[in-house]
């Protein structure tokens, strides 16, 4: 069998394990759920085989510290994959939800419901803990799931995903063996196979990378839901109060500053900077934070004799900068006149992900919340909180910036679709 005939295979089953998924109840669904995250955690040793096999792959290859430890599994991983199932399982079912009803003068009674969107594919890289987040979320909302994971985590992968599908089967009759699948090959061109396959395949949620998600993005027939970088912004306002500015400015940059949502760029307001910009930017010296300025935030740093020791750190910005995604401790800073320079910066060079103002000023933050066109915005909030997690979803699938579809974090309710339903007594149109 050669590689599309392999592909064309594995969609084709998803396909039909998708309307077997589909009939399942809430209760059958939460059944499965548990009993995989009580299997996980029965099978913890063997999956950690599987996991070192690709830790010893992976030091061999010359992964980084970093990577190594996102591919790492231990019990306490594990037990924390387990824990994430069984959170969806207590999540409410969102298949079946009537979202609006309505009935015509002619008596005819029409209801909006949520359904499955059948057959998703998930490419993700590095962590192989999405296997598990990303299967429990598509089968809750009753979808099956295709999971091309990285090569990295082949082995990891392929174990969790047999120990998920062994407890569904064995929770379940009705459970497809086919409802989570793991393509089988680091072959490249079997994700544009499997892309192409619009017949059977719904949709795509890349999860990775910039350069990941554009590839996938490029080759891909299906429908592809994603979010390129997270080029995040803070802008703090003059009325900002400057204690709660700092502490804002500080989680949004240093927490974790590899992720989609950490802040790239800090605007600041003009009238605010004398007080501000020095105080902020000896913090983050503190932290080791490269701050790339514009011409009069490096005037007015150069002036300060407080900040001497950070002036190493501290670079001109060059317009490239501006649309930079570092994921590492790098800043931007501007200063900026008034909220609409700073609204417009942000829809300029911004990658409508997630955005906030510090004010107290209560017109300016509903301007910026109107006026930003980011997936997430913020008043007096770090950007940080964009997250499944953070937003009381349970998990998430992936966070997107896409205006049509699904926008910001995804959980179980951006994992379904709706219908139609009409339901007359005879009526025809005239």
């Amino acid at each position: 069998m050669n590689l599309a005939e392999e592909m064309s295979r594995l969609a084709r089953q998803a396909k039909a394990a998708s309307r077997s998924l589909a009939k399942l109840s809430t209760a059958e669904k939460n059944a499965c759920l548990l009993a995989m995250a009580n299997a996980l955690e029965e099978h913890g040793p063997a999956i950690q085989r599987a996991n070192e096999l690709d830790m010893a792959a992976g030091t061999q290859a010359g992964l980084t510290g970093a990577m190594l430890d996102r591919l790492k599994l231990d019990e306490k991983r594990i037990a924390s994959i387990a824990k994430g199932l069984r959170d969806v399982a207590a999540l409410p079912d969102p298949v079946g939800r009537i979202l609006d009803e309505r009935l015509r003068p002619n008596g005819l009674k029409l209801q909006k419901m949520t359904t499955p969107i059948g057959v998703v594919v998930i490419i993700y890289e590095s962590r192989p803990n999405v296997t598990a987040d990303a299967a429990g979320l598509c089968f809750k909302s009753g979808n099956a799931t295709i999971l091309r994971g990285g090569k990295e985590a082949l082995n990891s992968n392929r174990a969790i995903a047999e120990v998920l599908v062994s407890a569904g089967r064995g929770q379940l009759a009705a459970f497809s063996e086919h409802a989570i699948q793991v393509v089988p090959t680091i072959d490249r061109e079997a994700i544009q196979e499997l892309l192409s396959l619009t017949q059977y395949v719904d949709v795509c949620m890349p999860r990775g990378g910039e350069s990941l998600i554009r590839a996938v993005a490029e080759c891909s027939k299906v429908p592809v839901i994603k979010h390129f970088k997270g080029v995040c912004h803070v802008f703090v306002d003059a009325d900002a109060d400057l204690k709660m500015a700092e502490e804002i400015v500080m989680n949004a940059k240093v927490q974790r500053p590899a992720v989609c949502n950490a802040m790239e760029t800090l605007l600041i307001d003009r009238a605010l900077a004398p007080a501000f910009l020095p105080v902020i930017a000896n913090r983050l010296s503190e932290k080791n934070v490269e701050l790339r300025v514009d011409q009069e935030a490096r005037e007015l740093l150069n002036g300060q004799d407080s900040i001497s020791n950070t002036q190493t750190r501290i670079k001109l910005a060059s317009e490239q900068d501006w649309f930079n995604e570092y994921n590492d401790y790098i800043l931007n800073v501007r200063l900026v006149e008034g909220v609409q320079q700073a609204i417009d910066h942000i829809n300029y060079y911004g990658s409508a992900h997630s955005d906030s103002i510090v004010t107290r000023n209560e017109a300016r933050a509903k301007q910026f919340l109107a006026e930003v066109d980011s997936a997430a915005v913020y008043w007096n909030a770090s950007t940080r909180f964009t997250d499944g997690g953070e937003f009381g979803m349970g998990a998430e699938i992936g966070i997107s910036t896409d205006k049509v579809g699904a926008r910001g974090p995804m959980g179980l309710d951006e994992l379904t679709t709706y219908k139609w339903i009409g339901i007359g007594n005879g009526q025809v149109r005239s």
